[in-house]
């Protein structure tokens, strides 16, 4: 049955299968009726949610696992205990709380912790009901100095502030770690001295107990890095989080830098985390660990006993290689056991990733003496253990091959305390250089910057290609051991910090539960129409991970984003042109990886996507100074664009992750945009290009200018996500008046834009009824936040108008000035926009708009309409340095959109009896 273009929202629920919950997704009607979805073992309507291991195997090692889970509408009412059960039936204990919630006030989002080598098998299920008692808690003591965390492990003691942050770290009733602080080592560039090679300590302000057991326990932890002597001059901020779990060996630390510095004089050379480490036993009982690559492993001792001229005895060789206790030394071969002193011990050892392609483990006797090359290889596992059989610590850096330059120290093995550290950028590599790449080339005048537009595509401005601001998170884990482990328990060790064990559910559990605004579909192997278009999806995501490994695309302020635009000529991507270098986000990339793990969940595209939304949500946008919490459009750097906008820093792109995973830090950022709308007051996009909007920076201002696209659509989702997370008022009463004022405006979605009220989120009338239409105001997630707010807001208007902005797009020059009264100029990415008009057909259940919807997706894809994927050729020598693939017609543009088209039209159009 087709409806009419004035359909409400209340008429459409009224008329359709899914009334009874959520109304855009099919799979709700198997789900309320007891039917079961394919490939799904347990769905809403009983009750009970699948929960699987991501690599779909249990892990070697689980130091404690968080995710998140959905639920349908009306199922669980806001304080519902869960618990966890194995396929067995063993009931596994569980620490549960709410994340988000439908508008009815069940719980829409829970998240979840299980304590350190807990589950066993791969799959489990979670429903309503008491959980047992762990047999081992964490608990958390606050004192007048800190708290003392205890895991059952092992106890640490954190400051609340100061230059320690961890006092002590005591397991099997040995201090074995201490005085765990930050480092920064500053440098210098162009050779100036002053301040060369200084190292300080960070000075923590705050410690805030967030979650206190009795499965996970979590501490935040506020500081900075006040410059030594006078002047205490802070040109470095951090925020990090330590993870404890009980029954937990370990402890995760998620690591966030802040730069606020002027990078021609503000230098990081270095920076890291540090421990002490007081060393117990002989120096050949002391121990020290690298990971390599894959399950390698280097193992030495600080005074070695292999290889020597005389042998001290098999046993005493075999236990020093298995960093056990070796036997009385009047037990040896004499010949050694009176010569011991004149054995070397290495007291100092360093790992040093320096690229992505190769390491160099050194080692010397001490400072002042020279270093030895011990071991090199490619890529390193990124944990590094110095102890003994009396205990010792371990350390882990996740990505550290992907995030170089990355290091490792060891520093006084062969003293009384040595200093584990582990640096997120190595000191090895040499200065960290933020600088501008250009000097900007005399574009001094808007005119002049127009014209730099045109020629590179960028859009440059004196000032604004600064990294004040900017952030970088690394996530570590600190082992806390009572022994020297052995190396294949050190091997599992490595595999976590590379591979971190995840905790998820199915697809189509996902699906049934009607998250996500219903854009999505899982895997179907009976619709075989779709086989094209599902192999497509494989192909162009295959090609961006070759893409990443042979171009290199790793790096700490790098890894996790891709590059916008190929140079067939140089059989390149434009990594030195403009704005057509790193994608930072560019239509929605992140938003098509997160949906295509929806439909798969895939391990490696769940990877992929977690990487790209570390690096977006963090180095692409400004978190403190005058562009705050603005990002940066792509770029050479990836905050050299003078276009600081919202559709970059958007909470659309952080949404998918944070539900689920539970992650903190990523929760931080899109609380950061709840207010961004203020920073257009200060910062105005169209400054360049539309004078007549342009209003003079006021930071007092109570209203700005305001696209209904990318600027409404990005404070949309930060409202949205608030107003779910928190019940809070003020954010539903701002996305309510915003829709209803766009809805009242001349032209609907099609007048653009206007002025926005700070503090209401209302929308002025605007005094044009000009046309106005962009391509790009809804492939910034519009479409995503608008299923979302049509699915849980009843505004009528709204959801005309935006059908109105669906249907007419891509409708025929003939349709739009039969509604609109003259056609749309300037529109593009036709193919993209498939999906609004496959939205507006699913919701007003139109045939013809089905059919129209595929036809658009068939003849406007990358390279004439192609659904099976990129055409893919290797590329040899002398025209590249090494064989490589290439894509020429791939770019970010068609490949995202490309992508979320794909998967939103295979999503809404189901069930039409029409086929691509």
């Amino acid at each position: 049955m087709s409806t009419s273009s004035t359909l409400t929202r209340r008429q459409f629920v009224q008329t359709t299968a899914f009334a009874a919950t959520t109304p855009w997704v099919a799979g709700l009607v198997t789900a309320q009726t007891g039917a079961r979805s394919p490939g799904s073992e347990v769905l809403p309507g009983d009750g009970r949610a699948p929960v699987r291991w991501l690599d779909q195997r249990v892990p070697a090692f689980q130091p404690g696992v968080t995710w998140g889970m959905p639920w349908p509408r009306g199922r669980f009412p806001k304080k519902t205990d869960f618990k966890l059960e194995a396929e067995s039936g063993q009931a596994v204990p569980l620490q549960s709380w709410p994340m988000a919630f439908w508008p009815d006030g069940s719980i829409k989002w829970s998240a979840h912790s299980v304590a350190s080598h807990s589950l066993q098998g791969e799959r489990f299920v979670l429903s309503e009901g008491t959980g047992v008692v762990p047999t081992e808690a964490v608990r958390v003591v606050t004192t007048d100095s800190g708290y003392e965390v205890d895991t059952g492990r092992f106890r640490c003691r954190v400051n609340k502030s100061g230059r320690v942050l961890i006092e002590t770290l005591e397991c099997a009733g040995r201090v074995v770690g201490q005085r765990g602080s930050l480092v920064l080592r500053s440098g210098t560039l162009n050779g100036n001295p002053s301040g060369a090679g200084a190292e300080w300590e960070g000075v923590h302000t705050t410690v805030t107990l967030e979650q206190a057991g009795p499965i996970r326990a979590v501490l935040r932890v506020d500081g900075s890095h006040p410059e030594p002597g006078g002047s205490h001059r802070s040109w470095l901020r951090y925020s990090l989080r330590l993870y404890f779990y009980a029954g937990g060996e370990s402890i995760r630390i998620v690591h966030t830098l802040i730069y606020e510095g002027d990078p021609h004089q503000d230098v990081v050379a270095g920076i890291g985390l540090r421990w002490e480490v007081p060393m117990r036993g002989a120096f050949h009982d002391r121990h020290v660990r690298f990971s390599g690559q894959g399950d390698g492993l280097f193992s030495e001792a600080v005074r070695g006993l292999t290889g020597l001229r005389r042998d001290p005895g098999a046993e005493v060789r075999a236990a020093q290689r298995a960093g056990k206790a070796t036997p009385p030394v009047a037990t040896w071969d004499r010949r050694v056991s009176s010569r011991l002193d004149y054995i070397p011990a290495f007291s100092d050892w360093t790992l040093f990733q320096a690229n992505s392609d190769g390491f160099e483990i050194t080692k010397r006797t001490r400072e002042g003496f020279t270093w030895l090359s011990a071991a090199r290889g490619q890529r390193a596992g990124g944990l590094a253990y110095v102890g003994s059989p009396a205990g010792g610590l371990a350390v882990g850096i996740r990505n550290f091959w992907q995030s170089h330059p990355a290091q490792l120290d060891v520093r006084g093995a062969a003293e009384e305390v040595c200093r584990l550290t582990a640096w997120l950028w190595a000191p090895h590599s040499g200065p960290m250089d933020l600088r501008p790449y250009h000097d900007g080339m005399g574009q001094d005048t808007f005119a002049k910057q127009l014209e730099g537009l045109e020629v590179t595509y960028e859009d440059y401005e004196p000032g604004f290609d600064s990294p004040y601001g900017v952030a970088r998170t690394s996530e570590l884990t600190l082992w806390v051991l009572p022994e020297t482990p052995d190396a294949g328990r050190l091997v599992a060790m490595a595999e976590t910090v590379r591979t971190p064990p995840v905790l998820t559910t199915t697809p189509h559990y996902l699906h049934t539960c009607g998250v996500f605004g219903g854009l999505w579909s899982p895997m179907n192997e009976a619709r075989t129409d779709l086989g094209a278009i599902d192999r497509g999806l494989d192909a162009y995501f295959r090609f961006y991970v070759s893409q990443q490994e042979q171009r290199r695309w790793y790096g700490f302020w790098n890894f996790g984003d891709v590059m916008h635009t190929y140079d067939s000529d140089r059989n390149e991507w434009r990594y030195d042109v403009g704005g057509f270098a790193w994608d930072n986000s560019e239509l929605s990339t992140d938003l098509w990886l997160w949906l295509y793990f929806l439909r798969t969940g895939r391990a490696d595209v769940f990877r992929f996507a977690e990487a790209m939304t570390r690096h977006t949500g963090e180095v692409d946008v400004h978190h403190t100074g005058r562009f705050a919490p603005l990002g940066s459009r792509h770029n050479v750097l990836h905050w050299g664009c003078s276009a600081k906008q919202l559709r970059i820093s958007t909470a659309a792109n952080r949404r998918y992750y944070y539900y689920l995973t539970g992650d903190e830090r990523v929760g931080d950022l899109m609380r950061e945009q709840n207010e961004a709308a203020r920073a257009l007051a200060l910062v105005q996009a169209n400054r360049k290009v539309a004078k007549d909007l342009v209003t003079a920076p006021d930071p007092e201002a109570k209203e700005v200018y305001a696209g209904f696209g990318t600027d409404w659509g990005s404070l949309a989702a930060a409202w949205l996500t608030e107003w779910e997370r928190t019940g809070d008022e003020t954010m539903r009463a701002r996305l309510v008046s915003g829709m209803k004022s766009i809805a009242a405006q001349p032209r609907g979605f099609f007048t653009g834009g206007a002025r926005l009220e700070l503090a209401t989120g209302a929308f002025r009338l605007s005094s044009s009824s000009r046309l106005n239409v962009s391509h790009l105001s809804a492939v910034f997630g519009l479409v995503e936040v608008c299923a979302e707010l049509v699915q849980l807001l009843e505004v009528p208007e709204f959801t005309r108008a935006w059908l109105d902005y669906c249907e007419l797009y891509n409708a025929t020059p003939e349709e739009q000035t039969q509604r609109l009264g003259a056609p749309l100029r300037g529109i593009n990415l036709q193919q993209g926009h498939s999906r609004l008009t496959a939205f507006a057909a699913k919701v007003k259940s139109d045939p013809r708009l089905a059919r129209r919807a595929w036809e658009e997706f068939r003849r406007a894809g990358p390279g004439g309409g192609r659904t099976e994927g990129p055409q893919v050729r290797r590329i040899h020598g002398p025209t590249v340095l090494q064989p490589v693939d290439e894509a020429p017609e791939v770019s970010t543009n068609t490949t995202a959109q490309w992508g979320l088209a794909a998967l939103q039209c295979m999503a809404l159009l189901d069930g039409f009896g029409s086929s691509p």
